[in-house]
């Protein structure tokens, strides 16, 4: 009896490791999918929405609006600026109910627009408030 309840909680361990869910957004172009699931991420922290993201979020800046709001790209600044204006890159932007703190003078030089792990640890914890995303990648 002992043997057959190691058995079954080895399984069960495996197979709870292996059914983890996957993120919503696998590829750029899925960051619609976060404004068609909108409810599920409002009145959360920022973080949450953050964790379903899994491509690179490469620039990033806040803005002191009310309300504030993050946008975030897919792409770095280099590739911004080598695009005709036509050609728009996707965007997503996370309205937040907090005001955001961005100095662009306290951010490293030539790294104002870099999205970093201290970014994340930092605004968190803002709340969401509205999703939008434009353009295609």
């Amino acid at each position: 009896m002992n043997k057959i309840l190691k058995i079954f909680a080895i399984l069960f361990l495996l197979v709870h490791s292996s059914c983890k869910a996957q993120q919503m957004v696998q590829t750029p172009n899925d960051a619609y999918k976060l404004k068609i699931n909108e409810k599920q991420f409002l009145n959360k922290p920022l973080k949450y929405l953050l964790n379903e993201i899994k491509p690179e979020i490469k620039t990033a800046f806040g803005t002191l609006d009310f309300p504030s709001y993050f946008s975030f790209r897919f792409i770095d600044s280099e590739e911004i600026r080598r695009r005709p204006v036509e050609n728009n890159s996707l965007g997503l932007y996370v309205y937040v109910k907090e005001p955001v703190e961005w100095d662009f003078d306290k951010r490293a030089k030539g790294k104002e627009f870099l999205w970093t792990k201290e970014d994340v640890e930092k605004y968190g914890n803002l709340t969401v408030i509205r999703i939008k995303v434009i353009g295609k990648d």
